[in-house]
């Protein structure tokens, strides 16, 4: 097997050097300083799940696609942050072996429809992720927090496909939790309800996760966040896990928020590394959503909008 990970930042050099120490043929492609660091030092994970090493010659390192659009890939995981889609997915299709399934393996929706649109629904796979990834430095990242395991399914509902349940078994082999499903539609919308109710609200006040449940006033926000996240999903046609939206607030008190009590959202990282944040794939999605579909979102519209004053 043969894995190419495209955009790999945090997320992607973690998974590349798991991969990579269980024994399978990755290739980054990644940011030139890491890229350099990483030829001179290796490449290292640690964190919640353990220890995991590679030398420099052990993992390709690429800072574009030149160099490898004639090579075979049996996967191409995207890694990118959800504005750098379009982008990535027309890079990956100049590839001359068009044999490989494509993932997105990315915050947000909309990334895995895109995906769709290029390669097809045979070829097309998303992941949720729910685990914080962070650089220590060039060359090192931490796993700090899980709230789940990673899923991998299809865009259809209630079929596994083989390639999922291929590269959920090297993924889960390599260290980190990983299982195929015929939900991942519902899964990609749950980790929106999540990242919609936590990152922008985060990274407005500059706080972590676990600052936001333990106040009554921002539970609030987050409560109304949910409440219009629900009302958007069901004009959609679409559904997720929990039938209303008090079931799911239960779980995220209880179980989601708990387990990742002292995590940074990586949007106020975005923020204080003055990078775009992906405020459009989450509650911005939820508003552009509920505008077509004639749902009032004004808490959705306000911390988009704070956000992006943030942002500029």
């Amino acid at each position: 097997m043969r894995i190419l990970v495209y955009g790999a930042g945090a997320l992607g050099q973690a998974v590349g050097c798991m991969l990579t120490a269980a024994g399978i043929q990755v290739d980054l492609v990644l940011r030139r300083r890491f890229a350099q660091t990483i030829r001179r030092d290796g490449l290292a994970v640690t964190g919640i799940f353990g220890d995991f090493r590679v030398q420099a010659d052990e993992i390709g390192l690429h800072v574009d696609l030149d160099s490898i659009l004639a090579e075979t890939f049996d996967f191409a995981i995207i890694t990118t942050k959800s504005y750098d889609t379009a982008a990535a997915v027309a890079d990956l299709a100049r590839i001359s072996n068009q044999a490989f399934a494509v993932v997105s393996m990315q915050n947000g929706c909309g990334n895995l429809e895109q995906i769709v649109d290029c390669f097809g629904l045979e070829r097309s796979l998303g992941a949720r992720v729910i685990t914080g990834f962070e650089i220590q430095r060039p060359g090192l990242v931490k796993i700090t927090v899980t709230a789940d395991d990673v899923h991998i399914g299809g865009y259809e509902e209630g079929k596994i496909p083989a390639s999922a349940e291929q590269l959920a078994a090297a993924i889960n082999g390599s260290g980190l939790p990983c299982l195929a499903t015929p939900t991942v539609r519902r899964d990609l919308l749950a980790k929106l309800l999540y990242n919609s109710a936590l990152n922008p609200l985060g990274a407005i006040l500059g706080v972590h996760y676990g600052a936001l449940g333990d106040d009554p006033d921002t539970r609030l926000i987050m409560d109304r966040v949910i409440e219009e996240a629900f009302a958007v999903i069901a004009a959609m046609g679409e559904t997720t896990h929990w039938p209303t939206g008090e079931e799911y607030r239960r779980f995220f008190y209880t179980t989601q928020l708990p387990a990742t009590y002292d995590h940074r959202p990586s949007m106020l990282q975005d923020i204080e590394n003055g990078k775009p944040t992906e405020i459009a794939a989450f509650t911005g999605y939820l508003s552009d959503q509920g505008r077509k579909h004639r749902v009032p979102t004004p808490n959705c519209d306000l911390l988009s909008a704070l956000v992006r004053f943030k942002e500029r």
